[in-house]
């Protein structure tokens, strides 16, 4: 017990200051992608044959010069972050960056076709009042792997430390404010789904969590499952990543209850 102790005083305070000051992310974290439209070539389509979910696509702008040189969209619903798609560039046109803020409110906020950031919003005054100081939610893995559901776990030690945020995780949904949802929502998954979300009183809220929950992610194209939580209920908040890093995650809820 002594050594216990000795070894607790030695570790020191170890929570995060996050979000008071910096989160400590690692150097080799890769946070919210950068589309430079400029350095990309219309004859090049490296990135596009090694992304494994279809993520980046190529369209055509409105000038000519946009139109000559072609523009990329990244989906974050879709990306894996696995890298791939920056080690093909040769121009370099694409960069993930150490951004941690990843979550939206709308789907389609996901979607990176620059440098601009689109950061979730809170719900408004009566969802604050309601949520603000004490949020339970209850996560229902929806056919996941278990990476993201891990992520979610670490919430709860000692670094992140959910709880002193007044947001904790419930063991029924009759109990719970709201759902996180993970994994891409298989068809075997999906009633049950539905049963969790028609359990949790109004007002409620949904977050799809990982690019599983809001796409499918690796899983795309496959018939066995219906292309994440917003197939089969409404979503609040979408938060990507694979799986998203724990302070992207809290990222994304504290933007949703207006903490941030």
């Amino acid at each position: 017990m002594i050594d216990i102790i000795k070894n607790r005083i030695r570790q020191g305070y170890r929570t995060s200051k996050f979000p008071d000051g910096d989160p400590g992310l690692p150097e080799r974290f890769r946070g919210r992608p950068v589309i430079k439209s400029q350095l990309c070539t219309v004859d090049c389509a490296a990135c596009l044959d090694v992304c494994s979910t279809s993520a980046i696509v190529k369209r055509e702008g409105g000038s000519q010069t946009v139109a000559k040189q072609g523009s990329l969209t990244l989906d974050m619903g879709r990306c894996l972050f696995c890298n791939e798609c920056t080690a093909a560039c040769t121009t370099g046109a694409i960069v993930f960056t150490k951004d941690h803020r990843l979550a939206a409110n709308r789907r389609e906020d996901l979607l990176v076709t620059s440098d601009e950031v689109k950061l979730a919003e809170s719900l408004g005054n009566e969802m604050r009042r309601l949520f603000g100081r004490s949020l339970k939610l209850r996560q229902v893995s929806a056919g996941g792997c278990s990476a993201c559901e891990a992520e979610l776990t670490a919430l709860g030690n000692v670094v992140f430390d959910l709880g002193r945020f007044g947001i904790q995780f419930v063991a029924s949904p009759r109990h719970a404010d709201g759902l996180v949802i993970t994994g891409p929502v298989t068809r075997n998954m999906s009633e049950a789904l539905r049963l969790a979300y028609a359990a949790v009183p109004l007002p409620r809220l949904v977050i799809a969590v990982g690019a599983c929950g809001i796409s499918g992610g690796p899983f795309i194209g496959s018939d066995d499952h219906l292309g994440g939580a917003a197939s089969v209920v409404p979503v609040d908040l979408f938060i990507p990543g694979c799986p998203p890093h724990p302070l992207t995650i809290l990222d994304g809820l504290l933007r949703l209850l207006g903490r941030l």
